[in-house]
């Protein structure tokens, strides 16, 4: 079985590479989890994975200079698949491979999260909800966050990519999210899966290197996350089925 998750938020800023290594280590509980770094020209999962140091990255890969296997690190009972941060790399790489890499990886895995880029203004910010069964829209409960989270539900229906929910991050106790969420739900096909607190915790955990869940497993957003995962029903889709379906998906054009 495999579903491949797209964690999407439309706008930078909403803690999204925190939230998908987050839901990957809560879903690991029960699911063999790979997290794929598909934002390829401002990626940072590395730096939250404890991965800054490694050699080969999906950069390599999509650039045709490495196997897949070369750029996976098993980390926190995940395995993870990290992307570079060198301008050169991403102008250099072709974003149409990550079909196949995708493919390859479907084939060994439960869960598939890519997380995507914050602005979906190019072909290879697109295509991770592209190929994505559902996306995971994380936001934060204001005005311009609603409506870029807005946008990334439209670009997902155009492709009949599903909405497995919402995830309210980096909430404040004086942002009245009870309310905010039912609203909200009224807009999206999904419904809020949590609300996660703001908290120190998190920016602890990206200067450690870490994981939430590995740096404050215990902390009220860690909590939060789990939640979260728990209300994700992965649904058993058939490896070599899926695979074939991102080898064969239609790249879109730019936005």
């Amino acid at each position: 079985m495999v579903e491949a998750f797209a964690v999407a938020s439309g706008k930078g800023g909403t803690g999204k590479t925190t939230s998908t290594l987050a839901l990957g280590m809560a879903l690991s509980e029960e699911h063999d989890v790979t997290v794929v770094d598909a934002d390829m020209g401002m990626a940072n999962m590395l730096f939250h994975a404890g991965l800054s140091d490694v050699e080969t990255t999906l950069h390599d890969v999509l650039t045709a200079d490495a196997p897949v296997a070369a750029a996976t690190y098993d980390r926190f009972d995940m395995t993870v698949v990290p992307c570079g941060t060198s301008l050169d790399d991403f102008r250099d790489a072709d974003p149409t491979r990550l079909r196949e890499v995708v493919a390859q990886l479907a084939t060994d895995t439960d869960v598939l999260l890519l997380d995507s880029a914050a602005a979906l203004d190019s072909r290879s910010a697109v295509l991770p909800i592209v190929l994505a069964d559902r996306v995971i829209v994380v936001l934060q409960p204001t005005i311009p966050a609603l409506s870029d989270a807005l946008k990334v539900q439209e670009y997902a229906s155009s492709y009949d990519t599903g909405v497995a929910g919402l995830l309210f991050n980096k909430v404040h106790d004086d942002d009245a999210i009870d309310e905010i969420a039912t609203k909200t739900e009224q807009y999206f096909d999904g419904s809020t899966l949590s609300t996660v607190p703001d908290s120190e915790a998190a920016r602890e955990a990206r200067r450690a290197g870490r994981p939430l869940l590995a740096h404050a497993p215990s902390s009220p957003p860690a909590e939060s996350f789990r939640q979260a995962a728990a209300r994700i029903d992965v649904r058993d889709r058939g490896s070599e089925a899926v695979a074939d379906r991102f080898r064969s998906a239609v790249v879109p054009d730019s936005p």
